[in-house]
């Protein structure tokens, strides 16, 4: 790889008015070389017009009579302006104006002698005009040379001196010996005959004056000889290069660093580091432009390396390079993103085609007919597939698998920007190989990737034998694709599909003629250059298509640029390789050891990085600097175990805290709480500490109970480490003896101490705690950590959860779990989460309810059963909601909704007196609710009746029901059932004015399709909801057990789904073949946990919540 950064670099651009200076004489040297060419052909026809045209351009003083020779000068001189060379304004000038200045000076002071010279005055004051331009033209393309800052190559003078003097040689010679062998010259005649050959000119004119005549063939044939020289003369002169670098190492190197830190990198980013490119990056280093000259075109592959934020500054430096050196910038094979930067920078974009981009999660092989079909003959045949990095192979097989690839390459080898051909190099120790073996282990295809970011990988090289079985490519392929997970790989980028929708729009059906005559040319196009074959192969494995792009400067340079692709792409046939320069540097041994040397280091520190710091406030920073004192005293402030031999419960409790033994230090003697004897260890959280110079008090908490702890000067243990290295909020283990302060307070003298887990970040205030609500949520362990209702809140949860159990478990309720993951979603009219198993390719939702499969299990013939566990619905989080909750679900044989609305009291009044020690729940307004006596029921339609003052029954129609949600306010859809607006007043009206706990009974049967039917009112359904202190906390049935009609409701809701009801239930039909089976009469019950706690301990959802949903942080 070679480096731009040598050169003096780079020009600064020109103004606009220098390049229009430069573009206007470009369109004039064109026209005249068109002319030179053209007019061969019109002074044959027309030789009047023609000679007019030719004194019309004379007057630019550019050499504008007919002649293939000047016409080709002339071209090539357009080129050089084209290409902004400075040495072909020079040219221009020398050639053309300067002569015309100096012929002026010696003609225009003899106008009095016109008539005695046989000039006329007409041509006199045309030659006027033309030096006039000349005088302009020196003037104004001095002013605009900035526009030209194109550089030759070294020794171009005189290396185009001995090309052009080589052919003029070469066509003397061959004139000279025509005439003298085949036409039988004179050796004088014949030389002056050759000479005028050369030039152009007639050789029975003055000053030669030869009266033979060779032929108009030997003729043609000198001057064709004389005008190639010429060619390679003008084009070894103006051929632009930079200097040869000296700083290859470093270039590849950083190509590879920048790499190694681009998350993001294109996939074809690491073909960035190909020998034949060169490197230019952007001013800070932060991102690099990979390119190579070709054609006099410097042609980038893909996109730019590194930070897209410095991507702007890197193809400016690289535009700048270009100019410098007359190079015309190109990109091939660019994506959107690096296209529409290049785009930004002035360059102009063509479509080239597609690259087909794999995604193995999304790769489903039982999904793939072709592909499964293509690897059934190489794995009959016994085939095995082997996938490893370069760095695994032992350089022995590697040497083989190079000599394989290059023993099965067909033709000659292809691609530039989707290349990079160096199997077995040690600098690409982290390429994947892929080899398939027959069933005797030979290898009979192989497959190489580079990486392309760190979780995906780019192909390289595609080979196999001639011998192999057909599909062996599609094998690895498959194994690949199916291993990419234990590889870390997410992508795979395969072929470039070049014309892909050409190809894809022919097959659609309505193609229109042009686009079948374009696919039928493309077609006779594939049988050189493999273009529907790539195709083909890349589009049966269903790829995401990833549009590529050219990119080239003008218009002008296009036919420049499409050369340069094919060229580079092995399209275009190159020179042959005995006429191109070779850099041996780069296949050198020292060269290729010393990029591995400079790059171990860095791939070291990648693998192996430093640790990051944290930005840390003034706080925290101190903090870390107590850890380093506590450290370097010998302290570990992190140790795996400390001296905890009682609580601080335990120690508040025990008899001896007030008791007889105290002296008058307030120290106790022999005996410790709880039975313990002689010192206690104890360990807490510090909330408060207070110095008082010769002693120390602190205040441990350890869950909800607190102690005041005390060390003195004159004790043993070490005040002034305590001073040093303790702050608020720390974790300490304190061993001593409890007694009373001098006020009367319960103080445990401190004998000594060690940290048990030193807090980095500073408690929340001392005496408010953690008052911000929002920090309550995101700092929970902080929260409950220093906030004793908090951890109260926390337990009570704990303790009503295991009542719950407890209930249920003296009743012979047996406690199962049912799956989380479901492939349809059921159980409850909620909007479910949804995800996917990639193993399967199958969507799935996690549970809004377990309620179908306990059902299953009541088929099964289980009499009792419930299921505490978690159910998501995806709804967001206020305060009585969060999208992942506990519930419970109970199942009873031979019960019904009545039975369980019984069993459910008992329950609530079971887990009221686990947590409270009586069957009582606090008051959201203070105060205490006994729960012990009958709990209210009522009917739906009674409970809304009263509520709005009219009686409403199951018989009331549409209309009224209609009218009455309007009285109240409440929207109701055109299309609303009776049953359905008789909810929404339920709802609005009855549900949230609801106090004590009361029992709602028989909803309408349309707002219940899991529930059985009332068995005296048509329209209604036997089902309960338990409300209190306006919150529902549960509900229960009589569960539908006829299979008929459950299919006919849970149809109508997949209708309801179908139409984009994102909360309607699914058809179940393993739920549903269950049921055909037979279920015996039962009752279901179904609690929220969260609900129940949060009627227990009077707060909202997230106080009940260990850790509720909080949303992102912005």
């Amino acid at each position: 790889m070679h480096t731009s950064m040598d050169v003096d670099l780079p020009c600064q651009p020109a103004r606009a008015s220098q390049e229009a200076v430069a573009r206007f004489f470009t369109f004039l040297l064109q026209v005249v070389a068109v002319w030179n060419i053209v007019g061969l052909l019109v002074e044959r026809i027309a030789p009047g017009t023609a000679a007019a045209i030719s004194d019309f351009f004379w007057l630019t003083n550019i050499y504008s009579d007919p002649s293939l020779i000047w016409g080709l000068i002339n071209a090539m001189l357009a080129s050089g302006f084209m290409r902004r060379q400075r040495a072909a304004m020079i040219g221009f000038l020398v050639v053309f104006q300067v002569t015309t200045l100096a012929l002026a000076v010696a003609v225009i002071p003899m106008w009095h002698d016109l008539a005695e010279l046989g000039v006329e005055r007409l041509e006199y004051f045309l030659f006027v005009a033309a030096t006039l331009f000349a005088l302009a033209s020196i003037i104004v393309l001095l002013w605009a040379r900035a526009a030209f800052p194109g550089r030759l190559v070294r020794g171009a003078w005189w290396r185009a001196l001995a090309v052009g003097l080589g052919g003029l040689g070469l066509g003397f010679g061959y004139g000279f010996l025509s005439a003298v062998m085949v036409h039988h010259m004179p050796y004088l005649d014949a030389a002056k005959w050759a000479a005028a050959a050369i030039v152009s000119a007639d050789p029975t004119g003055h000053p030669y004056d030869v009266s033979y005549d060779a032929g108009w063939w030997t003729f043609l044939i000198v001057e064709i000889i004389v005008v190639a020289g010429l060619l390679g003369a003008i084009s070894t002169f103006f051929r632009a290069d930079a200097r040869q670098v000296a700083r290859q190492v470093d270039s590849a190197v950083t190509a590879r660093t920048i790499l190694l830190h681009d998350d993001d990198a294109d996939s074809l980013s690491y073909f960035a580091t190909r020998d034949d490119r060169r490197l230019t990056t952007s001013p800070n280093g932060r991102a690099a432009i990979s390119w190579k000259v070709t054609n006099g075109v410097a042609l980038a592959g893909g996109d730019p390396l590194g930070d897209r934020r410095s991507w702007p500054e890197a193809i400016a430096t690289w535009q700048l390079v270009a100019r410098r050196y007359s190079w015309v910038p190109a990109v091939i094979s660019a994506s959107e993103e690096g296209a529409r930067a290049y785009q930004d920078a002035g360059m102009h974009l063509i479509a080239m085609g597609d690259e087909s981009v794999i995604y193995p999660a999304d790769f489903s092989l039982s999904k793939n007919k072709p592909v499964r079909r293509a690897i059934a003959g190489p794995r009959n045949a016994g085939y095995t597939v082997k996938i490893r990095r370069q760095e695994e192979i032992d350089a022995a097989e590697l040497a083989e698998l190079a000599a394989c690839a290059e023993r099965w390459r067909v033709g000659d080898e292809r691609g530039f920007s989707m290349a990079l051909g160096r199997l077995g190099d040690p600098r690409d120790p982290r390429i994947l190989v892929v080899t398939a073996h027959d069933a005797g282990g030979e290898v009979r295809s192989l497959l190489t990737f580079v990486p392309w970011g760190k979780r995906g990988v780019s192909l390289d090289l595609m080979r196999r034998s001639p011998d192999a079985a057909s599909g062996v490519n599609e094998l690895m392929m498959t194994e690949l694709m199916q291993n990419a997970e234990n590889l870390a790989i997410d992508r795979i980028s395969l072929n470039f599909a070049m014309f892909r929708s050409a190809f894809e729009v022919s097959e659609r059906v309505g193609a229109t003629p042009l686009q079948r005559l374009n696919y039928r040319i493309l077609m006779l196009a594939s049988r050189w250059w493999q273009l529907h074959s790539l195709y083909e192969s890349n589009a049966k494995y269903n790829p995401v298509w990833k549009r590529r792009l050219m990119c080239y400067s003008s218009a002008q340079q296009l036919t420049r640029t499409l050369i340069a692709c094919g060229r580079a792409e092995g399209f275009v046939p190159d020179a042959p390789q005995a006429f191109r320069r070779r850099n041996a540097a780069q296949e050198s041994a020292t060269y290729v050891g010393d990029v591995v040397a400079r790059m171990q280091p860095i791939l070291d520190e990648l693998l192996n990085p430093p640790a990051i710091e944290p930005k840390r406030n003034e706080q925290q920073r101190v903090r870390i600097a107590k850890l380093a004192t506590l450290e370097a005293a010998g302290m570990d402030a992190y140790p795996p175990a400390v001296s905890h031999t009682a609580s601080i419960a335990q120690v508040k409790r025990g008899p001896v805290a007030f008791g007889p033994g105290a002296d008058a230090t307030g120290a106790v003697d022999a005996t410790g709480a709880d039975g313990v004897v002689g010192e206690i260890s104890i360990v807490g959280r510090i909330l408060r500490i207070r110095d008082h110079g010769g002693i120390i008090f602190a205040d441990l908490r350890e869950g909800t109970d607190e102690l005041q702890i005390s060390l003195e000067r004159s004790g043993a243990a070490d005040m002034a480490l305590w001073r040093a290295g303790v702050d608020r909020g720390d974790v300490v283990s304190v061993t001593g003896r409890l007694g009373v302060s001098r006020t009367g307070e319960p103080t445990f003298a401190v004998e000594s101490w060690t940290m048990a887990a030193k807090s980095l970040v500073a408690p929340p205030d001392k005496f408010r705690g953690v008052a911000d609500p929002e920090a309550r949520l995101r700092n929970r362990h902080m929260y409950l950590a220093t906030d004793a209702g908090a951890w109260t809140r926390l337990y009570t949860r704990s303790a009503a959860v295991k009542a719950v159990r407890d209930f249920l478990a003296v009743r012979d309720y047996i406690e199962v779990e049912t799956p989380i993951l479901q492939r349809v979603h059921g159980g409850a009219n909620a909007r479910p989460f949804a995800t996917h198993i990639n193993a399967y390719d199958l969507n799935l939702t996690m549970r809004i309810a377990p309620e179908l499969f306990l059902k299953r299990l009541c088929v099964a013939g289980v009499e009792r059963v419930f299921e505490l566990g978690r159910n998501f619905r995806n709804e967001g989080a206020d305060s009585t909601h969060n999208p992942e909750f506990t519930s419970l679900e109970a199942y009873e044989a031979y019960g019904d909704y009545l039975t369980m609305r019984d069993l459910t009291r008992e329950l609530i009044i079971a887990a009221a007196t686990a947590v409270h020690g009586s069957p009582r729940v606090p008051r959201p307004g203070g105060g205490w609710l006994d729960i012990s006596g009958p709990w209210r029921s009522i009917t739906v339609h009674d409970a809304v009746s009263e509520a709005c003052g009219q009686r409403v029954t199951a018989e009331t129609s549409a209309e009224e029901l209609r009218e009455l949600c309007k009285k109240f306010d409440i929207e109701v859809g055109l299309h609303a059932t009776p049953g359905a607006m008789v909810t929404e007043l339920y709802d609005e009206l009855v549900e949230s004015q609801t106090e004590e706990p009361t029992f709602y009974l028989d909803f309408p049967v349309e707002t219940s399709p899991l529930t059985a039917p009332h068995r005296s009112v048509p329209g209604l359904a036997e089902r309960w909801d338990l409300v209190a202190f306006g919150m529902e906390l549960g509900t229960a049935y009589t569960e539908l057990t006829d299979p008929i009609d459950q299919r006919d409701r849970l149809t109508r809701q997949s209708l309801l789904a179908a139409a984009g009801d994102a909360e309607a239930m699914e058809v179940d039909e393993e739920f549903l073949s269950a049921l055909e089976f037979g279920m015996r009469p039962t009752g279901g019950l179904g609690i929220g946990i969260d609900r129940l706690t949060m009627f227990l301990v009077d707060g909202t959802i997230r106080d009940t919540l260990a850790f509720p949903f909080v949303k992102p942080a912005q």
